[in-house]
This record gives structure tokens, C-alpha cells and sequence, in this order.
């Protein structure tokens, strides 16, 4: 984990392809803190390591994010008010890329939509 006890993983069903997890956020992460005082809300950056990290739990892979398309940040995830997110994530592996299409979701409202390839470090 890159950014230490910003969440906890609550779940995690990976079938081959496809992952549904659920992270509960921490609150009172310093990150939230200073984005923004007040009025906390998790960084798209946060978001997108987020998805690298299960990515690489899933695969059982050091991964390289090299590519990001299609990102569309739709709802503002504030840890005050919805502690808990759901991704989905499809996985494919080719050609020595991991190529990855995910959904976060805050109860039934998508928050991001995106998709990536990483590449292998080992």
C-alpha cells in the first residue's frame, strides 16, 4: 500500500479476470486533511493507485501504470459521508500488458470510470 492506512480491504472476489472489491476509507487520514480542510475528498490520484493496488493483488504482479484513458471522474467520494467503496475491475493480460477496465462505485452512484495498462516489473 502505497499511501499507509488510507483504507482497509473489506473484500475481495477475484474469478479469473474480473475483481469485486470493497475498501472502507479512513477518515481520519492526514490525505484528507489537507484535500481539502473541511470538506474532505478522496484524490483522483488516491483513486487511481487504488485500482493499480488491487490490480497487482489480483495478477500477483509489481505493475507500472504507463497508460490512463477514458477517465471520468462523476461523483465526488467524500469519506465523511460514504466510508465504503465498490470497484470492479476487468483484467486482461497480452502481449506483456496488463490492461484493466474498472468502476468505483460510492452505494450506487459511479464515482470513476476508467481504463489502464500496466506494464509488468515483475
Amino acid at each position: 500500500m502505497l499511501i499507509k492506512e488510507l483504507y482497509t480491504l473489506q473484500s475481495f472476489t477475484d474469478t479469473g479476470g474480473s475483481v469485486n472489491a470493497s475498501v472502507k476509507l479512513n477518515k481520519d487520514h492526514e490525505v484528507f486533511k489537507g484535500h481539502f480542510p473541511g470538506n474532505p475528498i478522496m484524490p483522483g490520484v488516491c483513486s487511481i493507485q487504488l485500482v493499480k493496488e488491487l490490480t497487482e493483488k489480483s495478477v500477483n504482479k509489481k505493475l507500472f501504470l504507463s497508460v490512463v484513458s477514458n477517465v471520468k471522474f462523476m461523483a465526488i467520494i467524500n469519506p465523511e459521508k460514504n466510508d465504503t467503496v465498490h470497484l470492479t475491475l476487468d483484467i486482461s493480460e497480452s502481449e506483456g500488458v496488463i490492461k484493466v477496465k474498472n468502476t468505483v462505485l460510492i452505494d450506487d452512484t459511479l464515482a470513476l470510470k476508467m481504463s489502464a495498462i500496466f506494464k509488468i516489473l515483475s
